[in-house]
């Protein structure tokens, strides 16, 4: 009987310890001090939603408004599905404008405010203002929206000439998506 009790106190010390590092791995997600100023969430907010996304950029040939004898890449559009930490697919991310549409019929656009370098071949950091959802459910009351942790989704760095304007590429990328909600 006594082995039982010390087996049941170890099992609950080991989930403790299990617990309270899953807390601690997962708390650095929400923290604001490790991200660069430019796209940290004003004071006053809560994360509302967390959600991992992967999903492409479309980038467009397109000729370069500034010297019309050149051509560069531009953003034609974002596509990604955004799912909790067990893969339910919550949100969908599609645009232009930017839209974020919840599987319970809430959306919510935004206008972007910071970007910010994220690692070489990725996407930038960003943080949006979101417009007012039109309809309740989930993304009702989401103040702002903050994409971190990007891996991809960057324009290529080559390919694109005079005589391949209007010419398409999709990048595939993940990232995280933080929806924030007032306190």
């Amino acid at each position: 009987m006594r082995n039982k009790v010390i087996l049941n106190g170890l099992q609950v010390a080991a989930m403790a310890a299990v617990m309270a590092t899953a807390t601690q791995a997962h708390a650095w997600t929400f923290s604001q001090e490790n991200l660069p100023s430019a796209v940290q969430v004003p004071a006053g907010n809560k994360v509302a939603m967390f959600t991992s996304a992967q999903g492409n950029i479309t980038w467009e040939c397109k000729a370069d408004a500034s010297n019309m004898d050149q051509a560069k890449w531009a953003f034609a559009g974002p596509r990604a599905i955004l799912s909790d930490n067990k893969g339910n697919h919550l949100v969908s991310y599609f645009g232009p404008p930017a839209t974020w549409e919840s599987l319970d019929g809430s959306s919510i656009t935004g206008k972007q405010l910071a970007v910010s370098p994220s690692e070489k071949g990725s996407i930038p950091m960003q943080l949006v203002k979101a417009n007012a959802s039109s309809r309740p459910g989930s993304l009702e009351g989401v103040t702002y929206v903050q994409r971190i942790n990007l891996k991809g989704g960057a324009a290529p760095q080559t390919g694109c000439n005079m005589d391949k304007i209007g010419h398409k590429v999709v990048v595939n990328y993940s990232g995280e998506y933080l929806f924030w909600k007032a306190k």
